[in-house]
C-alpha cells in the first residue's frame, strides 16, 4: 500500500485537475461539437494510456473479473460524462463543479440504500446543511448561468459517478491503477463508438482555435488519463465517501479558477452557499475526521 504521503500527494493532485477540468470542458466545446469534444478525449486518451502501460509494462489483465472492472469504472467517464458535456450548455463551469459538490452525498445515499452501509444522524444533518447551501448557489439569480434542465443533467452525472466508485470497490479486482484506467478509457472509447452514427453531421471540418484545441488536450491528458490514474489509485486504498470528499474543495477553486479565466461572476450568496456547503460536508465526514485523528495519535504513540 502507498504511504499516506504519496496518498495525500495524489489526492491533492487529483483535486487541482478536477478543479480545473470543468472549464477545459467548457472551452473545448466552444469550437467543437460537445458530443464530438467527448469522443476525441478519449480517442485520444485511449492510444496515450496503452503506450505508457507499455512503457510501464503494467500487466493488463483480460479475465471476467477485471473486464467487469472496467465496465464499473467507464461509468466515472462516459457514463457520467455525457451529461456533464451536454450541461456545459446550461451552466458556467463553476456550477458544474458546484454540481460535483453533491458527490459525497449522493455516494452517502447510494451506500445506505444500495449497499446497506450505515448513517449517522450527524451524517444526515450535514446532508441536509450541504443541500440548503446548494439550493442557495442554485437559486442565487440569472448571473450564475443557471437553468433547471442543466442541473438535472448533473444530478444525474454525479449519480452516476458516485454509484461507480462503489461498483469498482465491489467488484474490488486488485487490477494496477494504470490498468484499470486504461481499460476504463477502452470501454468508454467503445461506448462512444456507438454515437458516430448520430453525430457525424457535426464532425470538425477544420481544426478547432488555440483555446478549444488546448482544452481538449488538457481533458486528455489531464482529466482522462492523470486523474484517472490518481482515482483508480485512491479508489483502491481509500473509502469511497472519503475519495468523493475530492468534490468538496474542487468546487471553490472551480469557482475562483472560473471568474479569473472566464469571467464568470460570483455573487455573495454563492460565497454563503458555498459556506454552508462546507459546513454540511464538514458535519458529514466529522466522525471520519475524528477516526483518522485518533489513528494518527494512536500510531504516533506506538
Amino acid at each position: 500500500m502507498p504511504s499516506q504521503t504519496n496518498l495525500a500527494l495524489t489526492y491533492a493532485l487529483l483535486v487541482f485537475i478536477w478543479a480545473t477540468t470543468p472549464l477545459a470542458i467548457v472551452w473545448s466545446v466552444s469550437d467543437l461539437h460537445l458530443m464530438w469534444a467527448l469522443l476525441l478525449r478519449f480517442f485520444i486518451a485511449l492510444p496515450l494510456a496503452v503506450i505508457i502501460l507499455l512503457i510501464l509494462r503494467t500487466p493488463f489483465p483480460t479475465h471476467r473479473q477485471a473486464v467487469h472492472s472496467y465496465i464499473a469504472g467507464s461509468f466515472s467517464l462516459i457514463g457520467s460524462q455525457i451529461f456533464t458535456y451536454a450541461a456545459t450548455q446550461y451552466l458556467s463551469s463553476g456550477m458544474i463543479a458546484l454540481m460535483f459538490g453533491l458527490a459525497p452525498i449522493m455516494a452517502g445515499l447510494i451506500g445506505r440504500f444500495a449497499f446497506g452501509q450505515q448513517l449517522y444522524k450527524l451524517q444526515w444533518l450535514g446532508m441536509a446543511i450541504a443541500v440548503c447551501g446548494l439550493a442557495i448557489i442554485c437559486l442565487s439569480g440569472a448571473n450564475q448561468h443557471v437553468h433547471p434542465f442543466g442541473i438535472v443533467l448533473m444530478l444525474i452525472s454525479v449519480f452516476v459517478y458516485s454509484f461507480s466508485i462503489f461498483w469498482v470497490k465491489k467488484v474490488n479486482a486488485q487490477i494496477q491503477p494504470m490498468a484499470q484506467a486504461t481499460g476504463s478509457i477502452l470501454v468508454s472509447s467503445i461506448f462512444a463508438s456507438c454515437f458516430i452514427p448520430f453525430i457525424w453531421q457535426y464532425a470538425p471540418t477544420h481544426l478547432p482555435e488555440a483555446k478549444s484545441l488546448f482544452a481538449l488536450i488538457y481533458t486528455v491528458l489531464m482529466a482522462s488519463l492523470v486523474a484517472m490514474f490518481c482515482y483508480f489509485k485512491l479508489i483502491q486504498n481509500i473509502q469511497a465517501t472519503t475519495l468523493s470528499l475530492t468534490t468538496v474543495i474542487t468546487p471553490m477553486l472551480a469557482m475562483i479558477i472560473g471568474a479569473a479565466l472566464n469571467h464568470e461572476q460570483l455573487s455573495i450568496m454563492v460565497f454563503v452557499g458555498a459556506f454552508i456547503i462546507l459546513s454540511g460536508l464538514f458535519l458529514y465526514f466529522y466522525k471520519d475526521i475524528q477516526a483518522n485523528r485518533n489513528f494518527a495519535q494512536h500510531m504516533k504513540s506506538k
